[in-house]
């Protein structure tokens, strides 16, 4: 019964892995900042949670087939993923992807046909990606930050409201953030996808290349940075929480230049986890500027 009991608790784990929260709860966070911007008021408790969880489904179930086909690449770069290590088999893997992505579109389904047919986009897109994209380099890395920057997209197309600017300079700017981070993390995964037969940047003009290449993008990023104080889209107290991920992104590509420096992959984590950080500040701004008028 014991054994039972683990078996089930470790199969689990695996699957909740094979989610990577982190991601998923990203894309779901910027969806709902995107109502709060194309609103500018507290979106209704529909848009909110159908919003926000019909894309953390969808970017779910893209990450899951990544794992899926990325299992022979994982037993080089990742041996500790759920399925190089065992935890979850590629059937299972599957089939969660299957449930996962339809369950993300039909809640979209709630918001309209046009989110709804934003979600079966991405979801095409995520598979394309994993089925033939992924080594495909630059190709498949536009691909991922594509789908990324849609998440400001449906967050408009969820309240009705596609013409206020900062949605799309939002969107904008998170498909730097992402393009930048497939870039940087392709440079660090270089021996594997070489095996694998990718046609990276990394592997086609070399692993330093492909980092300068991610920097110069994230030097883009910290620069537009400054656009919506300029242009009088956001107000300025909103600065703080910009500014210090734009000091964490420096901070983080001064150490992913470095060559000296081991592990750092947890330097293009520090990155999207500060993203993340900033994003939710900013959310919880607005809803307090929100409420206060």
């Amino acid at each position: 019964m014991k054994r039972e009991a683990r078996s089930i608790e470790t199969k689990l784990t695996g699957i909740f892995r094979l989610f990577r929260f982190e991601l998923s709860f990203a894309a779901g966070a910027c969806v709902l900042l995107a109502e709060l911007f194309a609103l500018g008021r507290m979106p209704s408790l529909q848009q909110a949670a159908v919003g926000f969880l019909s894309f953390f489904l969808i970017s779910a179930s893209s990450l899951i087939l990544n794992d899926v086909f990325d299992v022979e690449t994982d037993r080089i770069n990742a041996p500790a993923r759920p399925l190089p290590a065992g935890l979850v088999t590629k059937v299972e893997a599957i089939l969660l992807f299957f449930f996962v992505a339809l369950l993300g579109c039909c809640l979209a389904l709630m918001l309209g046909m046009e989110a709804f047919a934003i979600c079966c986009i991405v979801c095409f897109v995520g598979f394309l990606y994993n089925w033939r994209f992924k080594k495909y380099g630059l190709a498949g890395n536009l691909l991922v930050a594509v789908s990324v920057g849609m998440t400001f997209v449906f967050g408009g197309v969820a309240v009705g409201n596609l013409s206020e600017p900062l949605v799309w300079f939002m969107g904008a700017m998170v498909f730097g953030v992402d393009l930048g981070e497939e870039i940087a993390a392709d440079a660090l995964d270089v021996e594997g996808d070489r095996k694998t037969g990718s046609r990276s940047l990394a592997v086609l003009y070399g692993s330093q290349t492909a980092m300068r290449t991610a920097a110069a993008i994230f030097s883009v990023v910290v620069a537009g940075s400054t656009v919506p104080f300029l242009s009088g889209w956001l107000e300025w107290w909103y600065l703080p929480p910009v500014a210090l991920f734009d000091v964490v992104v420096v901070y983080s590509v001064s150490r992913l230049l470095n060559l000296r420096i081991p592990d750092r992959i947890n330097d293009i984590r520090r990155i999207y986890l500060g993203g993340t950080g900033m994003i939710l500040v900013v959310i919880v701004i607005r809803l307090v500027m929100t409420c206060a008028s």
